[in-house]
C-alpha cells in the first residue's frame, strides 16, 4: 500500500456540507449545468394575434429551467390540497434577472414546529430534506416528494425572499436568504387582516453557478412555455404571466395551441386533434404524427413529462391494440406490428396519479406501476371512432402497402438476378 503524504491525505478525503454538495454534485439532485441545444415547443405570437405553440430550436441551461420550474409546481400543487386557490402570477424580469411566483392558496402556517423549534416557513424552505410529502401511507397527487424540491431554487439563487399569509393566524411572514442559502436573515412577521392567504416566492437566480451569463431570450421562452402548460393542466385557476392573464381554461384550450381540434359535434374529417376525458383524473387528445414517429405532450400532476413513462405507454398501447383491430377488420390478411401504428401518432396526456414515482428528481419520465396508479383510464368505442376519421388507420395500411411492394420488387429483383446467372 503507497503511503500518501500528510498534507495529501485531506486533499483527498473531503467532506462536503449538504449545500455543497448540491452545487459541486449538481447531477445528483437533477440541476444539469451543460447547455444543450434541442427542438421545442415555444410559444409564438402570430400576426393574427393569436399564440400559438411551435417547435423552435433552443439552447438553454436545464438546471436553470428545474429550479424555476420547483417553484411553479410548489404553486401547483396548492391549488390540489386546496381547490379554493384560483390565481396563480408568473413575472420574468431578464434585465434584473428576477423572478417571482405567487399563487393564493392556503398559506403556510406561521407557527413554531413542535420538534424543530423554528417557524414552519423557515424550516420548508431554508432546509434541505424538509416536507409535506414524506407520508407515504397518505395518497397524494402532488408533484412534491422528496424534499428538495424549493430548496434547490434557495441554493441555485444569489437571493431568495419567502412571503406568506396565513389568514388563520392573521400574520404575515416575511424572510430572506442569500449566498446560496448559505445566509438566513431574520424573519419579520406581521399582523394583517387580509382575508385570502397567498404564498409569493421571489428570487435571484445564480447565473454563474448555472454557467449562464444572463437570462437568454431562449430561456425565457421555455419558461413561458411552462407557464402556459400550467394553464392547461390545473383547472380552475387563471394563471398570469408578466401581468398579463393567459386566456387559457382547460386542457383542451390548451392543446389547440398546437393544432385544431374537433369538438365531437361532427367535421371530423377536418379535424387534426381528437378529444376526450373519460373522468376526473384523465385527459386524453390524439392527432396524427406528421413527423412518422411517435410523439406526446403529457403531464403527471401539473409535472410536464417531456420523456414519457409508464401513463403514456399505457394509454398508448390502448389505442395502438384498437387501431390494428380495425386495421385487420379492412385488411385481414394484413401483418401490423404495433411499432408502424404507434409512429402514426401524436398523443396528449394530462393525467392525476396517485404517490407517483419517477426516475431522477427531473422528474422527466414516471416510472410507477399502473396498479399503482389509482385510477383508470377507458377509450371508449366513439373515441376510437374519431380517432380512425383522423385517417391513422387508411396511413398506415397504405405505409404497410407501401413496405409489402417494396420487399416484393426486392424479392423479384432477387429471382431475376439468381436467373440470369443460371441463364449465363
Amino acid at each position: 500500500m503507497v503511503k500518501m503524504e500528510k498534507g495529501k491525505v485531506a486533499q483527498v478525503y473531503q467532506k462536503f456540507t449538504q449545500i455543497e454538495h448540491v452545487l459541486e454534485r449538481s447531477d445528483m439532485s437533477g440541476v444539469s449545468k451543460e447547455p444543450e441545444t434541442d427542438m421545442l415547443w415555444v410559444p409564438i405570437l402570430h400576426e393574427s394575434g393569436k399564440m400559438k405553440l411551435e417547435r423552435k430550436e433552443i439552447t438553454y441551461i436545464p438546471g436553470f429551467y428545474k429550479i424555476f420550474d420547483e417553484i411553479l409546481v410548489n404553486a401547483a400543487d396548492n391549488k390540489i390540497r386546496d381547490p379554493t386557490t384560483d390565481t396563480i402570477k408568473v413575472t420574468i424580469d431578464r434585465e434584473n434577472n428576477e423572478i417571482s411566483i405567487l399563487n393564493n392558496g392556503t398559506g403556510i402556517p406561521v407557527e413554531i414546529h413542535e420538534t424543530e423549534n423554528i417557524y414552519i416557513p423557515q424550516l420548508i424552505f431554508g432546509n434541505l430534506l424538509t416536507s409535506s410529502n414524506f407520508d407515504d401511507s397518505e395518497k397524494r397527487m402532488t408533484g412534491g416528494r422528496n424534499g428538495l424540491g424549493a430548496k434547490l431554487t434557495n441554493i441555485y439563487s444569489k437571493e431568495l425572499t419567502l412571503e406568506t399569509h396565513d389568514s388563520k393566524s392573521g400574520l404575515t411572514y416575511k424572510q430572506t436568504w442569500k449566498q446560496n442559502m448559505r445566509t438566513c436573515l431574520p424573519y419579520k412577521i406581521s399582523k394583517s387582516t387580509k382575508k385570502k392567504d397567498y404564498t409569493k416566492i421571489t428570487f435571484n437566480p445564480d447565473l454563474d453557478n448555472l454557467n449562464m451569463s444572463k437570462i437568454t431570450a431562449d430561456t425565457e421562452l421555455i419558461l413561458k412555455k411552462r407557464v402556459y402548460d400550467l394553464t392547461g393542466s390545473l383547472r380552475g385557476i387563471k394563471v398570469y404571466l408578466d401581468n398579463e392573464h393567459i386566456p387559457i381554461s382547460s386542457f383542451k384550450d390548451y392543446i389547440s395551441m398546437y393544432l385544431e381540434i374537433q369538438d365531437g359535434k361532427g367535421g371530423d374529417n377536418k379535424a387534426k386533434i381528437v378529444y376526450d376525458r373519460p373522468n376526473e383524473r384523465w385527459e386524453v387528445a390524439v392527432a396524427v404524427a406528421e413527423s412518422g414517429s411517435f410523439q406526446h405532450v403529457s403531464f403527471v400532476n401539473n409535472i410536464s413529462t417531456t420523456k414519457g413513462g409508464s401513463h403514456v405507454a399505457y394509454v398508448a398501447d390502448k389505442i395502438v391494440t384498437e387501431v390494428i383491430d380495425m386495421i385487420r377488420k379492412k385488411e385481414k390478411t394484413a401483418t401490423v406490428k404495433p411499432a408502424q401504428v404507434k409512429n402514426q401518432l401524436f398523443i396528449f396526456i394530462n393525467c392525476l396519479i396517485e404517490n407517483s414515482t419517477f426516475d431522477s428528481q427531473t422528474k422527466e419520465n414516471m416510472t410507477l406501476r399502473l396498479s399503482h396508479f389509482g385510477s383508470t383510464c377507458s377509450i371508449s368505442d366513439g373515441f376510437m371512432k374519431r380517432i380512425a376519421n383522423l385517417g391513422i388507420v387508411e396511413k398506415t395500411i397504405a405505409m404497410i402497402r407501401e413496405k409489402e411492394g417494396l420487399q416484393l420488387k426486392k424479392t423479384d429483383g432477387q429471382k431475376r438476378s439468381s436467373l440470369s446467372e443460371l441463364q449465363n
